[in-house]
């Protein structure tokens, strides 16, 4: 009883807890089970009896019926294209996270300086609302060879052009028993050397019809004294009925090319065919012999073979930063949104320039969002699978083979083995957990504070 009569509050213990049925949280045990129950049949069904089957059938071989240990363990290290996917998985771990943390800290830092950075960051964002499978297909176009639907070929050989002059006749050649012999690296030269006064023809065929369209009749060259003087065309009529080695009516001319006369092995004198075709050389070319370079024939340029053996991984992985460097971007803009700005300003106060503020302040001040980003993208990369299978083409899908992959063809692919696919399940799950109970001590972490 208190002063006033009433009757003192009892204290709960945990005995009268455990008296009533009740956990500290004032729920009985078995009403938090049945609630927990479907969530713990699930994480069975879907996680634990997955992981403990893979281990079980990564000990027996292809058929299931004979037990040989850790021998699929071993093959993972002995096999070539395990042994491919394996480098590769560390070429993505270590490059794909890195630049794609990078360049959204990059697009997060300057965003917030511009007037249109709220614009940047939804175009930025958007490629992480496509699917992998779509993405894959539009890289798949982008990287065609073919610089008439290929995007990256397109700019690349627009570049390329910009700088070198194409070839005007790729492909070109004589035609068979002309006076013109290929010289080596893709030259022609004349099998006799020319003299002052005459006219030597230059008879080519297989000539592109783009490469002569809009082009003018071919004029026969009229001999010049003290010149050497020719024409040189296309020696092919439409429809048949023409000459070889002489210039007929409806022949075009070659215009734009480079004739090389040659004595001793040194071009004595040069010159470049007109429009109509003609040419003419002075007279230090009497006694040389007529040489058509091989840049006049030089197939035009195609750009890069991105998806070749050589590229075809750094090419996977451009598509991959562009798609999840948005994800970066937006993670690190909120946690950048939450820097105190006085801190900032003090740094600029007594004298940083903007490199030491964003080095020496921003940077450290965002190192936890940092490693949370660099964190869940290396847990990602890990099990990249759908961009690699759809980007790289068959011939070079072994050049940019990763785990995830072989795990798919060895356990549904042609040369099946359920044995090898379980390992390699298993070997990547040990591969994703320490990066997982990082991640999970870091949340920890953060809780207490």
């Amino acid at each position: 009883m208190t002063s006033g009569g009433t009757p003192a509050a009892a204290p709960v213990s945990g005995k009268g807890a455990k008296a009533s049925g009740k956990s500290v949280t004032g729920t009985r045990p078995w009403i938090a089970g049945a609630f927990l129950l479907p969530a713990l049949l699930l994480l069975g069904a879907l996680v634990v009896y997955p992981i403990g089957y893979s281990v079980w059938r990564s000990l027996f071989d292809a058929s299931g019926s004979g037990f040989v240990g850790l021998g699929n363990y071993g093959e993972l290290f002995s096999d070539d294209r395990i042994r491919t996917a394996l480098r590769n998985n560390v070429v993505w771990v270590v490059v794909a996270p890195t630049v794609a943390t990078a360049l959204g800290l990059i697009f997060a830092v300057l965003t917030e300086r511009v007037r249109w950075g709220t614009a940047f960051k939804l175009v930025v964002f958007m490629p992480m609302a496509i699917s992998m499978l779509a993405a894959g297909i539009i890289f798949r176009l982008v990287y065609e060879q073919d610089p008439e639907r290929g995007v990256a070929n397109a700019v690349w050989v627009g570049v390329h052009d910009t700088f070198a002059e194409p070839a005007p006749y790729p492909g070109a050649n004589p035609r068979p028993n002309a006076d013109l012999k290929a010289s080596g690296g893709g030259a022609f030269t004349t099998k006799t050397a020319v003299r002052a006064g005459t006219a030597v023809g230059l008879p080519l065929v297989a000539v592109q019809p783009d490469d002569v369209k809009g082009a003018q009749r071919a004029v026969p060259a009229k001999p010049r004294p003290g010149q050497i003087t020719g024409t040189a065309w296309l020696d092919f009529t439409r429809g048949g009925g023409g000459t070889p080695d002489r210039i007929d009516p409806q022949e075009k001319a070659l215009a734009g090319l480079e004739i090389e006369a040659v004595r001793d092995g040194r071009v004595v004198a040069t010159a470049t065919t007109a429009a109509d075709g003609t040419y003419a050389l002075p007279a230090r070319a009497e006694g040389a012999k007529l040489r058509l370079p091989a840049a006049n024939f030089a197939e035009a340029y195609n750009g890069v073979d991105w998806l070749g053996p050589t590229l075809v991984t750094p090419a996977i992985i451009g598509s991959y930063v562009w798609m999840w460097a948005g994800f970066a971007m937006v993670l690190i803009a909120a946690g950048l949104a939450s820097v105190p700005r006085e801190l900032l300003e003090a740094a600029r106060v007594d004298g940083a320039n903007e490199w030491q503020v964003f080095r020496r302040v921003t940077v450290p001040l965002l190192a936890p969002v940092l490693v949370v980003v660099l964190v869940t993208l290396m847990i990602n990369v890990l099990k990249i699978f759908d961009l690699v299978y759809i980007i790289a083409p068959g011939a070079s899908q072994d050049e940019a083979n990763v785990l995830a992959l072989q795990l798919y063809q060895s356990s549904f692919g042609t040369d099946v083995n359920q044995g090898i696919g379980s390992a390699i399940a298993v070997f990547l799950l040990l591969l994703v957990s320490p990066v997982l109970i990082v991640n999970i001590r870091r949340l920890r972490k953060e809780r207490q504070r």
